[in-house]
């Protein structure tokens, strides 16, 4: 992590900016992140750790009870890290009103779809006006939120400067405004929830001011918990730079998807076709098909461009293809459930099925946009009984788009089920044992690979 203290020679700042500069740059500055979800939990324990003096804000009076009590509410973040975190100073809070005591502030708030595919700003919108009555002089605001070029600049600042009570103004490119004036930057998350191979500092982090000034105050805020930050040219080539990450995954899985599909067909294995490929060293990089997309961003950050592009009379039809082909997968996943019941002379209407898995993907407790909820409804409609075993989630209630309150189903009498269906291939499970004790197992994420059994049906 960086450790440097002068100012970038590039960049001359105003008094009130070198002063915050200095703070930041020591890591004696407050701040404030508002959002404790999967982004800005792990963000906040980064900067206790570091030394910044951290207040975690968030409207769920659930999380904040539970960070005031110690205690972690996300499966991969363990009750001792919220222990030392609390011991360094983190507090939290539904207060907004302390936010006037914050050097800088970094929004992680969710942005999902729209039940029309369309992106949903609410959160963001919200939380801006909710903020804007407590911004001062000098702060830095960041928004991390992943969202389309142009948000930072069409929709947060003008909310900031007509909602602040002391008539603030973002500070203007090219302008040496001393006074009157807080610094406005997007820096997208950069998550990836279940990686046990590169710690989180180690990520370096994008950062892209409305003008320089912004730039280097969140730059060297990053600086103080990333390797390294990566500093670009605007709020829209961050905001970009963020949606080229996730839709370059989306595409190539749409197109490993795609090859899955004609694969079966074909009488070929596309597990052993991608690891043939991947000993070429060089102009090929693997990734893995599976039963649909999940997560916050690469299901939805497609949509969030193409959205954008329509107001510049712009139709990105490569994206918008891999986007249906990437959604069409869970009912590939049930074409498959539905093959291998007939195989052994049931139909689907009336089947007792267990589905392993309720995770978008392995050794994580996260759910969101996880293909399992659409293969769960699917099935339900071909009027299927459907059961779920995670080991991430003893109950699954009701969300944004889906009301299951449905329990975990432990893992017994497996012969019971007309189909055992792998959606999520947690290490946890003993594959094995789990064909060996089956009558019919679908296998979605190639989790029996090795074990030649003719119960099972790999789709």
């Amino acid at each position: 992590m960086s450790t440097a203290t002068s100012t970038p020679s590039l960049v001359t700042l105003p008094k009130i900016a070198q002063e915050r500069y200095e703070r930041l740059s020591s890591r004696t500055a407050n701040i404030g992140v508002i959002g404790l979800g999967y982004v800005g939990l792990p963000l906040s324990l980064l900067l206790c750790e570091a030394g910044f003096k951290v207040t975690g804000f968030d409207i769920d009076v659930k999380k904040v009870t539970d960070l005031e009590a110690g205690r972690s509410y996300i499966f991969r973040i363990e009750h001792t890290e919220i222990e030392t975190a609390r011991k360094q100073g983190l507090q939290a809070t539904t207060e907004f009103s302390k936010l006037s005591d914050m050097d800088a502030i970094i929004l992680c708030v969710p942005t999902p779809l729209t039940e029309h595919r369309e992106p949903d700003l609410s959160y963001v919108e919200n939380t801006t006006r909710a903020a804007a009555p407590w911004i001062r002089e000098g702060q830095v605001i960041i928004l991390e939120s992943t969202t389309y070029p142009g948000t930072t600049e069409e929709l947060m600042i003008p909310i900031l400067e007509k909602e602040n009570t002391q008539g603030l103004k973002v500070q203007s490119k090219g302008a040496t405004a001393e006074s009157g004036v807080f610094y406005v930057a997007f820096s997208p998350e950069r998550e990836d929830p279940g990686n046990t191979t590169t710690a989180r500092h180690d990520i370096p982090k994008v950062v892209g001011g409305h003008e320089e000034i912004a730039t280097e105050l969140a730059a060297v805020l990053y600086e103080g918990i990333f390797t390294r930050s990566v500093r670009v040219s605007s709020t829209r080539v961050a905001e970009m730079t963020k949606l080229l990450e996730n839709i370059y995954r989306c595409v190539n899985i749409a197109l490993v998807n795609e090859l899955k599909v004609l694969s079966l067909k074909m009488g070929v294995d596309i597990w052993e076709v991608i690891d043939a490929a991947s000993t070429k060293p060089f102009g090929f990089h693997p990734f893995y098909p599976g039963p649909g997309l999940g997560g916050h961003c690469i299901p939805i950050d497609p949509f969030y461009l193409s959205w954008k592009a329509k107001e510049y009379d712009f139709n990105t039809r490569f994206i918008e293809l891999a986007g249906e082909v990437n959604e069409a997968m869970p009912a590939h996943v049930v074409q498959y459930v539905v093959k291998g019941l007939n195989q052994h002379k049931k139909s689907v209407n009336g089947s007792k099925i267990l589905m392993l898995g309720m995770a978008y993907k392995k050794d994580i407790d996260d759910l969101r946009e996880s293909p399992s909820l659409t293969i769960i409804e699917l099935l339900r409609e071909e009027g299927a009984e459907v059961l779920y075993n995670d080991p991430y989630f003893p109950t699954v209630g009701r969300g944004r788009h889906y009301n299951l309150n449905m329990t975990c189903t432990p893992l017994d009498n497996l012969d019971q089920y007309d189909c055992v269906l792998i959606v999520t291939d947690h290490t946890d499970y003993d594959y094995k044992a789990i064909v060996a004790q089956s009558k019919l197992v679908v296998d979605s994420r190639n989790a029996t690979k090795g074990i030649d059994s003719p119960k099972i049906v790999r789709c």
